[in-house]
C-alpha cells in the first residue's frame, strides 16, 4: 500500500488533488477536459484492479478541472467480475493515503420511473444493498460498524444540485438499489424493487460508498439512466443498450460536473 501511495504522489509531480470522480459508462469523456493531464494505467499501479467490461478504460487521470485539482478513475472494478464487494477498496484507501477527502461516484442505471426516461440523471440520496454482499465482511474492530445514515454527504449533494441549477439540466433525485449482476433483472425484481421504494438498479457504486465511508471520505453519486426496469416497456435488456444510451445522459452529468467544478464555492 505504503508502496503504491509513494508511486502516485511522485507521479503526481507536486499535485495534490483533495476530490476524486469514479467514471462510469458515458463519463469517459470527461478526462479529455483535465488541464494538464497526468495519465496512468490501472496495470502501473499494483493493486489497482483492470476492469474487463468494454466501456471502462481502466486508467486513473489526475489534473486541474476548472479551479481544482482532481484525479479521476476511469473504470472500475465490479463485483460480478470476481465475486468480490471489496474489488474497489485498493484504489479508494490509496486515495485516501493521498489526501483525498471527497469522492463522486457515477454510474448507469435502469429506471423505475415512468417520469425518469433513459437519458435522464438522477443524483443518490439514498441506497439499498439488495445483494446483500458487504466489502468490509471480514474485517476485525468496531470500525467495521461503519455508520450509513448520512452516507451522502450533504454539502456535496448540495454543490451537485446547484450546478444542475446553474446549467438548467434536470436532476431528478432518488435511491439506487443494488443488484449483483451481471445478468438484468426479471420483471418480478423490478416490481418488488418498485413497491421496496428504489428509484433505480443497477450494479456497482454501493459498496464503493462503503468503503469510502469506512476510510472516511465524503461521498456523492449520480446515476446515468440508459434504460428501464426489466418488465416495463416489454423490451429485452441488453449491455448493448446501456452503451449505447450512457453518452447521451453522460453528457448532462458531464456539464453539471463541470460547472461544479469549476465554481468558486465549491468544497
Amino acid at each position: 500500500m505504503r508502496e503504491v501511495i509513494d508511486l502516485l504522489v511522485e507521479k503526481l509531480q507536486g499535485l495534490v488533488p483533495r476530490h476524486a470522480i469514479v467514471l462510469g459508462s458515458g463519463l469517459g469523456s470527461l478526462v479529455d477536459e483535465v488541464e494538464d493531464p497526468i495519465r496512468i494505467s490501472y496495470a502501473d499501479l499494483p493493486g489497482f484492479p483492470v476492469s474487463g467490461v468494454t466501456g471502462h478504460a481502466g486508467e486513473l487521470v489526475a489534473g486541474r478541472l476548472g479551479r481544482h485539482a482532481v484525479i479521476m478513475l476511469s473504470g472500475r472494478a465490479h463485483y460480478y467480475e470476481h465475486g468480490d464487494a471489496s474489488a474497489m477498496r485498493f484504489p479508494i484507501e490509496v486515495l485516501q493515503g493521498i489526501g483525498v477527502h471527497s469522492l463522486i461516484l457515477t454510474n448507469s442505471a435502469g429506471s423505475l420511473r415512468e417520469d425518469m426516461p433513459p437519458g435522464s440523471v438522477m443524483q443518490i440520496a439514498d441506497h439499498i444493498n439488495y445483494s446483500g454482499m458487504n466489502p468490509l465482511i471480514g474485517e476485525s474492530g468496531d470500525r467495521r460498524f461503519v455508520g450509513m445514515t448520512n452516507a451522502y454527504d450533504d454539502e456535496l449533494s448540495l454543490a451537485l444540485r446547484n450546478a444542475a441549477i446553474r446549467t438548467a439540466a434536470p436532476l431528478f433525485s432518488g435511491v439506487y438499489m443494488w443488484f449483483s449482476g451481471p445478468s438484468f433483472e426479471t420483471p418480478a425484481e423490478i416490481r418488488m424493487a418498485r413497491t421496496l421504494g428504489a428509484d433505480a438498479v443497477g450494479m456497482s457504486t454501493v459498496p464503493e460508498v462503503i468503503l469510502a465511508r469506512y476510510f472516511g471520505l465524503k461521498v456523492a453519486a449520480a446515476s446515468v439512466i440508459t434504460n428501464y426496469g426489466a418488465g416495463m416497456t416489454g423490451a429485452e435488456l441488453s449491455h448493448e443498450e446501456t452503451k449505447d444510451m450512457a453518452p447521451k445522459g453522460g453528457r448532462r452529468l458531464a456539464a453539471i460536473l463541470r460547472d461544479m467544478f469549476h465554481h468558486e464555492n465549491f468544497l
